[in-house]
C-alpha cells in the first residue's frame, strides 16, 4: 500500500496559528488566534480523515490552539483579578510607593 501524497494546508495553518497563539496567549491575543486555529484544526482533521494527509499536524494544531485559548482566558482572569485588587494603587507618587501599595493590597 502506497502512503498518501500531498499536503493539507489547513493542518499547516492550524498548527502555525496554534503555536503563535500559545506564544501570544499571555497578552490575550493568542485566544483569538487559538479560536481560529481550533476551527482550522478540526476542519483539517476532517480532511485528513478523507485524504489521509496531515493528521498529526491537524491534531497538533487543534491541541495547541485549545491550550492557547485556555491560557488566554487564564491570563485575562489573572489580569482582571490583579487590577481589582490593586485598584487603589494606580495614582502613586513614585514607583516605590506603587510597589509598596501593591504588596500591601495583595498580602492583606
Amino acid at each position: 500500500m502506497r502512503p498518501p501524497v500531498g499536503r493539507n494546508g489547513l493542518a499547516v495553518a492550524a498548527m502555525v496559528l496554534g503555536i503563535i497563539g500559545l506564544i501570544t496567549s499571555i497578552v490575550v491575543v493568542g485566544g483569538l488566534l487559538g479560536v481560529i486555529g481550533l476551527i482550522l484544526g478540526i476542519a483539517a482533521l476532517m480532511k485528513a480523515g478523507r485524504t489521509g494527509v496531515g493528521r498529526g499536524m491537524s491534531i497538533t494544531g487543534a491541541v495547541t490552539s485549545f491550550i492557547a485559548i485556555v491560557a488566554s482566558v487564564l491570563a485575562a482572569v489573572l489580569m482582571a483579578w490583579y487590577a481589582d485588587n490593586t485598584q487603589k494603587c494606580y495614582q502613586p507618587e513614585s514607583f516605590h510607593q506603587y510597589r509598596q501599595c501593591v504588596h500591601q493590597q495583595l498580602t492583606d
